[in-house]
């Protein structure tokens, strides 16, 4: 059983049991705990842990814990309805409303429940993170000479050399003074486009997209307008013709194994991209967000984009976080020019800089024998995951069209079958409203996918879903949530 499974059926049981204790009364021992329901001496910290945040037990360091006293009545609530005129007046007619809705990210960041198969996440599995690197890491970086000190507001100088030669390799295309460290991808690209758009202005995206980038642009109050990609990337022809409709000065991009479709900016492409960049002048924002999850049958990878950039067309986003943990957040901004102030002014603005301890720990990391070793490892992992789901849904699922197999990254996107047409009922079944009932048909069957849907800016030519490898516990359980969603598309088409 996984360990959050573990914890969370251990403080349901001790909720159902605080009664037989009066108010002030002591639980038994954590080692009793143990014994009785034979789980580890971290589950029962982190059960109690449960019931302390919600306030039903207070522990008590070296005494136990107790059940804690009752509640107080609850004040009378207030009247918040004012904030529905305060949040909408935008001040000016011309600007784009803002909306901050992030549904679209929590599909894959909202742990499941216990027993449902995690097709749907967008980190490593448990087993798959460095646990054991990052844990020494962070314990060689407390005791660093000055690790609880303030660092540097653009980073520590060691870190940004790092990503410098990790970013543009050994010919020196990306410098140290060009990088600046961020807390993760995320921040890193909402840095990016608040320097990068005013509010109201459109902002250039790939169809489909990363949600979490579209709910950056649109809690900016930016408009995102689309630019359809093929299996070789953003189209050049019809970019250039959204930079002469719209008046853009930033498109958003994943070169390297594209979110979703796991895409690679085709070579011919790449300079006329940055050529049909320039000559709109506007700047291009490369989020590499998975360029160390790639798979060990790729090859050679190409050069980010930003390493063949000397006019500084290109703003550069480089995570760490997705190839070690979701809790790790270290990342890295590149820019070179005026641009550069500008970000650096906006991140201090908003976060001061990333804490000293845990840019310390991502040295000690990214410079130990187990980071090869740990990539190396999830690259061979991650290829066997992979090959593991296409076959499965080929043999049990080969209505969904599977039109690209990436050789990085840790999903496939899938197309429905189209709602008009096709053999024995099948793609009439998948016709409208078709991603809401697979993924509530495939919930029910005990897996979660993410619908297609939030990865588009606007009307999507046909029905998708995604579904990650990369979150589940290992090739048998990505049989089992085929087999499962199998048997939700059943469901569907009985329906």
């Amino acid at each position: 059983m996984q360990e959050r499974s573990s914890v969370g059926e251990l403080a349901e049981r001790l909720r159902r049991e605080l009664d037989r204790y009066s108010p002030g009364g002591k639980l038994p021992s954590s080692r009793a705990l143990v014994e009785r329901f034979r789980v580890s001496p971290v589950t029962v910290s982190r059960a109690l842990g449960q019931l302390a945040a919600e306030g039903l037990v207070v522990t008590r360091p070296g005494a136990g814990a107790f059940r804690a006293q009752p509640r107080a009545s609850a004040a009378p609530a207030g009247d918040t309805s004012w904030q529905e005129v305060a949040l909408s007046a935008d001040g000016a007619a011309d600007l784009v409303p803002r909306s901050v809705d992030a549904s679209g990210v929590l599909v894959s960041l909202a742990a499941p429940s216990p027993g449902v198969i995690e097709f749907n996440g967008g980190y490593l599995h448990p087993s798959l993170q460095p646990e054991r690197a990052m844990s020494a890491a962070l314990a060689r970086a407390g005791r660093r000479p000055g690790a609880w000190g303030r660092p540097p507001m653009e980073g520590l100088p060691e870190l940004r050399e790092w990503f410098a030669r990790s970013i543009g390799g050994p010919g020196g295309g990306v410098t140290a003074a060009e990088v600046l460290i961020s807390s993760g991808g995320q921040s890193a690209l909402t840095t990016a486009l608040r320097a990068l758009a005013p509010p109201g202005a459109p902002v250039l995206v790939e169809s489909p997209t990363y949600p979490g980038m579209l709910a950056i642009a649109r809690a900016a109050g930016l408009r995102p307008v689309p630019v359809p990609v093929d299996a070789d990337g953003v189209r050049p022809s019809l970019l250039a013709d959204a930079f002469r409709a719209t008046g853009a000065r930033v498109l958003v991009c994943q070169p390297l194994f594209q979110n979703p479709t796991g895409a690679v900016l085709a070579p011919q492409r790449r300079g006329e991209v940055l050529r049909i960049a320039r000559e709109a002048g506007a700047f291009v924002v490369e989020d590499d967000f998975v360029r160390r999850l790639v798979h060990e049958d790729a090859g050679e990878l190409p050069r980010p984009l930003a390493a063949d950039d000397p006019d500084g067309v290109v703003v550069h986003v480089s995570s760490l976080t997705k190839a070690t943990s979701p809790s790790f957040r270290v990342s890295a901004l590149v820019a070179r020019g005026p641009v550069l102030e500008r970000l650096r002014a906006i991140q201090v603005v908003d976060s001061f800089f990333v804490p000293r301890p845990l840019q310390e720990a991502a040295l000690e990391l990214v410079g130990s024998p187990a980071w090869p070793r740990h990539l190396h490892a999830i690259s061979a992992e991650l290829k066997a995951r992979r090959d593991t789901m296409t076959a499965a849904l080929r043999l049990e699922l080969p209505e969904l069209a599977l039109p690209h197999i990436p050789s990085g990254g840790y999903h496939l996107w899938l197309r429905l079958p189209d709602g008009t047409g096709g053999a024995g009922g099948t793609a009439q079944a998948f016709g409208s409203g078709a991603e809401a009932a697979l993924s509530s048909a495939a919930l029910r069957a005990g897996v979660a996918i993410t619908p297609g849907r939030p990865y588009f800016s606007a009307e999507p030519p046909a029905a998708h879903v995604r579904l990650s490898f990369a979150a589940v516990a290992g090739t048998g359980e990505i049989l089992e949530g085929v087999r499962r969603l199998r048997a939700a598309c059943d469901g569907v088409l009985r329906s």
